[in-house]
């Protein structure tokens, strides 16, 4: 499984119900997941955003300290990773819209038949 070196200050708790979620413990013992798709969005906003992936760091460390307890996972609507209902259920956008940090979409609609 690929290393996610960016949260390699928490503790990984291996979590045998969720094999390809990574689950980490901080050192106030707030837990939370990392589902592999919204660690493929969050490299994509660090792709984009290198100046500012620090600050997407620090939004996800303190929604960590709040809620206590949160998934972060590709989809809000069909998680990947099996947790409770006490779990706070975040999208990649939950944390860099509020940030005002967003990846340009330059793609546009075909003129190809008009």
């Amino acid at each position: 499984m690929k290393e996610y070196k960016e949260f390699d200050k928490y503790i990984q708790i291996e979590d045998f119900k969720n094999p390809l979620c990574r689950k980490y413990q901080t050192k106030e013992g707030d837990i939370f997941y990392i589902e592999p798709i919204f660690y493929t969005m969050l490299c994509t906003f660090k792709d984009h955003h290198k100046d500012q992936f620090s600050r997407i760091l620090d939004e996800m460390d303190r929604v960590v300290k709040v809620n206590h307890k949160v998934l972060f996972a590709g989809s809000f609507e069909n998680p990947f990773a099996i947790v409770d209902d006490d779990f706070v259920i975040l999208e990649i956008f939950d944390i860099t819209d509020k940030l005002n940090i967003f990846v340009e979409d330059k793609s546009r609609g075909s003129d190809y038949g008009d």
